[in-house]
């Protein structure tokens, strides 16, 4: 067993990435489209949890939204740095540095700011998606298998 060891920590450090490589994926997490999104879907969703109670006072709402608040910051911290590992593991030094440098500038982050309002308004003009319940009907409509009795 001892033999082994040795190989599986160059194996380990072979796969583990450098703290660089960390602090650039979180970096690139914290910069990319779900970093954009994740706001204004917290955000919606905190509405609706002070809409589910019109008895509580506007300061048990404002209460609630602050704790909404507090836990949506450290889910999109967890998330983050989740994602940043996944992209330090998956893409070179290199290729984190370019990412990192056109995210964190001036385009990049009008792109951003764009993103949440263009993808809201996307969805709501091209109507629900279902994409399992589509295939069905498409497929039924090509086969007439598998079509609703």
């Amino acid at each position: 067993m001892t033999l082994w060891m040795p190989l599986l920590a160059i194996v380990m450090a072979q796969t583990a990435p450098s703290a660089e490589a960390e602090a650039l994926g979180v970096r690139l997490a914290q910069t990319g489209t779900l970093a954009a999104l994740l706001p204004a879907i917290l955000a919606k969703e905190r509405e609706e949890l002070a809409a589910e109670h019109p008895e509580w006072s506007d300061a048990d709402k404002a209460a609630l939204r602050a704790t909404a608040d507090e836990v949506g910051r450290a889910g999109i911290a967890r998330i983050t740095a989740a994602i940043g590992h996944q992209y330090a593991r998956q893409l070179s030094i290199e290729d984190l540095r370019a990412l990192v440098a056109f995210n964190e500038g001036p385009a990049a982050a009008r792109w951003r700011a764009a993103t949440p309002g263009a993808v809201m308004q996307a969805m709501a003009s091209a109507g629900d998606l279902d994409f399992k319940g589509d295939t069905r009907k498409a497929y039924c409509a090509r086969t007439g298998k598998g079509c609703p009795q």
